[in-house]
């Protein structure tokens, strides 16, 4: 039966990191792989991490299922963190939410729940967008269109082509928005141009869907939620897929949320059912691990603290470096501006070069990135910046 299965390519990020390892220069340079690194290529184990294992080693008793929605104390601690203590969506009890295997596990969840509810939702996803959305939420069987969003040319967001075309959505639409730190431009929209989204989706009736996967590191814990807690705050309904993989560094234990906000708290019963029994169909029980971990350290007053403190310092640093690759690249003599990339945040950015340009770094330096020209923020270090931005500079 299976020879009529055709070979699927490689995914070409993690053909990257494949064409990486095989290469024997010594001074090859990764900045494919979205993970972050500290200063020695290494990605660390949080301290804040470390201690909550010996919590819960020290205080787990069993390894029986937990239940279907999740640790409910990572439930209420990821939900206050995203929506704040004094969202008036939680207080009223209109959050529906399932702990998920990772940011993935939660937005292939909430596009089947999407699918339950039409069949012929469109979802509308940023050009470009994350490689993995389309798949994800399209595998599920729903439709998949674009709206303009960044311009190469100019590394800007096409605010006003935007705007124009979230205008032609139609009611019961879906909207896909990344939380803060763009994935793969880095280019965030301002709070003023969130606002405008939210008068948007207020007029048309299209529904935001919130990917937030690096809250904390664009400017801060609470800053990062602003568009976030701007729709919730303001909409009758919200959804949201949120991901620990990163600002926790729980990247192998795959622990992400799938949440709904609902018209009322009785619609919330609902969609909570709605939620679980698609969870169910697909995995059944979530692992309890990591949600356990994110569990103590949200809910210990000292470790959400020394977590926070581990989230602003991986966020500095990632500031430090690239002011430090835009200073690396003038005194190189670049023949390109590139102070843009001091504007953009998070672990990404787009260095908007051409594909072939990408391919030469590639080929004669041994600097490794998508062909988009996506580079992982957190992949630069003291010790190699001064290479990577010769060989840029060669390729210019």
């Amino acid at each position: 039966m299976f020879e009529v299965l055709p070979k699927i390519p490689a995914d070409p990020i993690l053909g990257l990191s494949a064409a990486y390892k095989a290469d024997p220069n010594p001074n090859k340079i990764d900045l494919g792989v979205g993970v972050y690194k500290d200063e020695n290529g290494n990605t660390p184990i949080l301290d804040s991490v470390i201690k909550a294992q010996s919590v819960l080693l020290e205080s787990e008793i069993s390894k029986t299922y937990i239940t279907p929605q999740g640790v409910p104390g990572f439930i209420t601690g990821m939900l206050t963190l995203l929506l704040g203590k004094e969202s008036k969506a939680l207080l009223s009890n209109r959050v529906a939410a399932v702990q998920s295997p990772g940011g993935c596990g939660a937005l292939r969840i909430l596009a089947e729940l999407i699918k339950r509810c039409n069949s012929d939702t469109t979802v509308w996803v940023s050009d470009p967008t994350w490689a993995n959305h389309i798949p994800l939420i399209g595998d599920a069987g729903l439709n998949i269109e674009t709206y303009p969003y960044f311009d190469k040319s100019t590394a800007s967001i096409k605010f006003d082509e935007m705007v124009d075309c979230l205008k032609q959505v139609k009611k019961g639409d879906v909207v896909l928005l990344h939380g803060c730190c763009h994935n793969p431009t880095g280019a965030d929209l301002t709070n003023e141009q969130w606002d405008e989204v939210l008068r948007i989706a207020q007029q048309t009736g299209f529904i935001p869907f919130i990917d937030t996967a690096y809250q904390g590191f664009g400017d801060g814990l609470e800053e990062d939620a602003y568009g976030l807690r701007l729709m919730a705050e303001n909409l009758p309904e919200v959804i949201i897929a949120a991901s620990c993989s990163k600002n926790f560094g729980l990247y192998r234990e795959r622990v992400g949320l799938a949440a709904m906000i609902t018209s009322d708290a009785a619609m919330r019963d609902i969609v909570q059912s709605q939620i679980q029994s698609v969870a169910r169909g697909i995995y059944s029980m979530p692992p309890s691990y990591g949600g356990a971990l994110v569990d103590i350290i949200l809910n210990n007053e000292a470790l959400k603290a020394q977590w926070t403190n581990e989230v602003n310092e991986m966020r500095t640093r990632m500031q430090t470096l690239r002011q430090l690759l835009v200073d690396k690249l003038a005194e190189n003599g670049a023949s390109k501006d590139f102070s843009f990339v001091t504007q953009q945040k998070g672990m990404f950015s787009f260095l908007c070069i051409s594909p072939e340009q990408v391919k030469k770094v590639r080929d004669e330096h041994s600097v490794y990135f998508v062909d988009s020209s996506r580079v992982n923020i957190a992949g630069i270090s003291r010790g190699n910046v001064d290479a990577l931005a010769k060989a840029l500079v060669s390729v210019l």
